[in-house]
């Protein structure tokens, strides 16, 4: 769920095998190895100026990777912008071809030259599809990224700092007069959310302009606090000059946050009144032609709808088989898989109490697991990240409508930790026998290794190192929640049942993505489909559902994804045999950036054959 840049692009397979088809036949002739070292080093330092270039555009994007360049800035959300980026991805792709020898690179080299390739066809390709979203939803928007990233990303470490964080705060209402007009575009189109968006957005606006400095008596704002704690911190500060800091923090948040919102909330009231109960992607023009471009993008596969409803359905029954065999462990009272969901939902064993000692119960059990799981990654990997990882829980003002857990990457600099956010806004939702998988899942050896390695990488260009598509970031974590039972995670059987509930959720996921947006589903069926097929609280399914209708496809690349690794994995171990060692795998898949399947299986085959030259 990383911002991405205008090179960082989800990726499609159906442009993959037609890298090259520009080059000329001339360049046949077989380059010597100092003519390969020579423009292998021409061709990545132009990979490192077009990433800088872009970097030097994204104000945000340069406060993620820690840098203070323009720290007092908020990145240009204009059409306007994204039409000179357009332009900017044409002229680095003619680039690409006029100036450099594809046959004249090392092998890492030529992976870089096709992806780079591929992004820039895709961005171009996609372009149409710009508007086809809803950038103002439940699950994340302008409204609720504002905040969070002041809070999360905009550290504070001396007065220049503090006054950027200001002039940040000052810079919200020209930042939603853009997002208005972004959204006045999509009206004009017919793409508006559906109804059950609005409540959610309008209760997160409002809590973003509560409390003080709105309110006089109240505890802070969210921002106020954030802002008060990070300043007082300040060793080479004196009193005074915090205070000055903290009064023009508050009259930024009510001149210029404050009217942000109430103009936001003004237009989303109206906007409302247009808004459908409709939930499917097919409800907008082109609906059909866009969903079948954003599987692609998200597989990064040619799987259409119907096959990966298919693929859904036969999951979801091979993993029920599972868990019946988990049923016998426990000695359930009968062989009624229905019943066990029953149980695993409403016990009251499985659930922490919804209270904040409850919650920081939840929160440190997952930091134990986190490290557990720590002293035992040398059974499995050969490179292990620098970066570490801290667990935090969802904050008050967006915990309402955020999802469930989600995973934000470190700093490159090393200035701030990898996170693992988890929701504990209703704990009936957090079930503990789903903890370990979920821990796996989002830190380590999930989220928190794949992306901090790739951060890490110094063979390969930075392009490569952040964005990705969603078929190889979800499926390798979805992978990691089921490595750990392989070296004897997951003891108890209900942990082992989550892990098994986890994986059955994602192939569901499959069937009902495809049955909202290609079948033509309503919320009642896919609700009743998760309740039938699946151990999740309503709760949870009622996010989930809400989650695949703003985000169309998003859902299916964690199961397809996943399933890729472990074909390959087979594949592995049935070629190399007794020469076959996981942590090698794990080395191919993770050393090269996060990469397009088909892009990964052609690692590892080359991975094998050199493997059994040997």
């Amino acid at each position: 769920m990383k911002k991405s840049i205008c090179y960082s692009v989800l990726i499609t397979s159906t442009l993959l095998f037609s890298c090259g088809g520009d080059k000329k036949v001339e360049d046949k002739k077989v380059a010597s190895a100092e003519e390969i070292i020579a423009e292998s080093k021409k061709v990545n330092d132009f990979f490192d100026r077009v990433y800088d270039a872009a970097i030097d555009r994204d104000p945000q994007a340069q406060s993620r990777l820690g840098i203070k360049k323009d720290y007092d800035k908020w990145s240009d959300i204009t059409d306007e912008h994204e039409q000179k980026e357009l332009d900017i991805t044409k002229l680095d792709l003619d680039s690409l071809h006029r100036i450099f020898k594809y046959d004249a690179l090392d092998d890492q080299t030529k992976i870089s030259y096709r992806l780079f390739e591929v992004q820039c066809k895709e961005r171009i390709d996609n372009f149409k599809w710009r508007f086809h979203n809803y950038p103002v939803n439940q699950m994340g928007g302008m409204h609720a990224e504002v905040p969070a990233f002041l809070i999360n990303i905009h550290t504070i470490s001396d007065k220049k700092d503090a006054e950027a964080y200001i002039a940040r705060l000052l810079g919200i209402n020209s930042l939603f007069d853009e997002l208005l007009q972004s959204l006045k575009i999509r009206e004009e189109k017919n793409i508006i959310p559906p109804k059950f968006v609005f409540p959610y957005v309008v209760s997160d606006c409002k809590n973003m302009i509560s409390g003080a400095p709105f309110e006089k008596g109240k505890p802070d704002n969210a921002l106020l606090e954030d802002f008060k704690v990070k300043v007082n911190a300040l060793k080479d500060l004196d009193e005074k000059s915090k205070n000055d800091l903290i009064e023009k923090a508050s009259a930024a948040l009510i001149t210029s946050v404050k009217p942000a919102y109430e103009k936001l909330m003004a237009y989303w009231n109206q906007l409302e009144k247009k808004a459908t109960t409709d939930d499917g992607i097919w409800k907008l023009s082109d609906g059909d032609a866009y969903y079948d471009a954003a599987l692609k993008q998200t597989t990064t596969t040619d799987m259409t709808a119907d096959e990966i409803h298919e693929l859904g359905l036969k999951e979801v029954a091979r993993i029920q088989g599972e868990m019946k065999e988990i049923m016998k462990k426990v000695k359930f009272k009968n062989d009624n898989l229905h019943d066990f969901f029953d149980f695993m939902r409403t016990d009251k064993q499985f659930y922490y109490p919804n209270t904040p000692e409850g919650k920081e119960q939840y929160r440190v059990k997952a930091v134990a697991l986190i490290d557990h799981m720590k002293t035992e990654l040398v059974k499995l990997f050969l490179t292990k990240p620098k970066a570490d990882i801290e667990v935090k829980a969802v904050e008050p003002f967006r915990e309402k409508s955020a999802g469930g857990a989600f995973y934000e990457e470190p700093a490159l600099d090393g200035s701030r930790p990898g996170r693992y956010y988890i929701n504990l806004y209703d704990m009936s939702n957090q079930a503990t026998y789903q903890m370990d998988a979920l821990a796996y899942h989002e830190g380590i050896p999930g989220h928190h290794m794949q992306i901090a390695i790739a951060q890490e990488l110094k063979n390969i260009p930075e392009f490569r190192k952040n964005g990705g598509n969603t078929a190889y970031v979800e499926g390798w974590a979805l992978y990691s929640e089921k490595i750990p039972k392989e070296i004897g995670f997951y003891q108890d059987p209900y942990a082992d049942f989550g892990r098994l509930a986890m994986e059955l959720f994602r192939a569901a996921r499959l069937v009902v993505d495809t049955g909202i947006h290609r079948k033509k589903w309503t919320r009642a069926q896919a609700l009743k489909y998760f309740k039938d097929n699946t151990p999740n609280p309503e709760g949870d399914n009622v996010k989930e559902i809400e989650r695949y209708i703003v985000w169309p496809s998003q859902a299916t690349g964690y199961k397809i994804g996943m399933n890729k690794i472990l074909e390959l994995r087979e594949n592995a171990k049935k070629k190399l045999a007794d020469k076959f060692d996981i942590r090698e795998f794990h080395d191919v898949i993770l050393t090269s950036g996060p990469l397009p399947l088909n892009f990964l299986e052609d690692l590892v085959n080359a991975w094998i054959k050199n493997k059994l030259e040997k």
